[in-house]
């Protein structure tokens, strides 16, 4: 009969009988004793090396496995610049508007007319964003698109989150004008509002796929950004259901395509200034071509 060399010591019994167990497994036989300090667990001497492998890498894969710790998601400064801007420019259109300053048709020369849009007037696309019809309609677009748009800037920098937000709130302008009727005509920020906020839902939910986390909180993001818009661009009357969408359906996409590696690196080379100039320039190009 060969000796019996202990490979494992517990206080608890039922510890050695898994063990005892995991070893039976692989034709290891062994034998639980009862000591003065509790248990161990013997195998012949011709097979210990191989019982302390196997219990090795039993226990090794009992340990509880640590998801690494997400990568700190980088926030970017002067975030509140392009908020201030876009308060800034909706209140001087309202002004130029209310006290006259430049033709007496500026609304109507920059409304969303459907029927001027499918006749190639794209301009309306950008420069309806900045036209409202009561001081309601602009206070409300003013409060929502200033949070949603630092909150973006935070994630993105503030003249790449406004440049993405003009470009899917103009685009879904545009969409809506070319597919509407002929009668159709709209003004307001709240597609920019909503492309905003799908801009920021997106690029959140994109840009942590790779973090080993439950599912739920992997989609929260974009759920949250669902939500909001279920709670927000369905209220009122008149609500403009298709823009708010189309709005939200664009910067999602804008989100997604800027969380990508390629457009990250784009977007930390392109200064931030210049990407907010160019936002400006298109908003202004579009008034002087109206």
């Amino acid at each position: 009969m060969q000796t019996l060399v202990p490979v494992y010591r517990s206080l608890s019994r039922k510890a050695c009988e898994e063990r005892a167990f995991v070893l039976a497994a692989v034709n290891i036989s062994g034998e639980i004793l009862v000591e003065e300090a509790g248990f161990v667990l013997g195998v012949p001497s011709s097979q210990a090396a191989l019982a302390v492998h196997h219990l090795w890498k039993y226990d090794n894969e009992q340990q509880p496995r640590v998801a690494p710790l997400p990568a700190p998601v980088r926030r970017f400064a002067h975030a509140w610049v392009g908020s201030c801007v876009y308060l800034l420019l909706l209140a001087a259109v309202m002004l130029a508007v209310v006290r006259g300053w430049g033709p007496p048709d500026l609304f109507m020369r920059g409304d969303l007319d459907s029927a001027l849009v499918q006749q190639g007037q794209w301009w309306r696309a950008i420069t309806a964003l900045t036209l409202h019809v009561d001081i309601v309609h602009l206070v409300s677009n003013m409060g929502a698109g200033a949070v949603f748009g630092w909150l973006a800037s935070r994630q993105l920098g503030a003249g790449s989150a406004w440049l993405l937000i003009l470009l899917a709130a103009g685009l879904s302008n545009f969409i809506e004008g070319w597919l509407g009727v002929g009668s159709h005509r709209s003004v307001g920020a709240s597609t920019a509002v909503f492309a905003a906020l799908g801009l920021l839902a997106a690029h959140a939910w994109r840009t942590r796929r790779h973090v080993p986390q439950h599912w739920a909180r992997r989609w929260a993001p974009l759920v949250a950004g669902i939500v909001v818009l279920g709670l927000l661009g369905t209220a009122g009357e008149g609500t403009n259901l298709v823009a708010h969408a189309l709005g939200f359906v664009m910067g999602a996409l804008g989100g997604a395509l800027a969380s990508q590696a390629a457009a990250m690196r784009v977007i930390e080379r392109v200064p931030q200034r210049l990407a907010g100039a160019a936002a400006l320039g298109l908003v202004a190009l579009a008034w002087i071509v109206a």
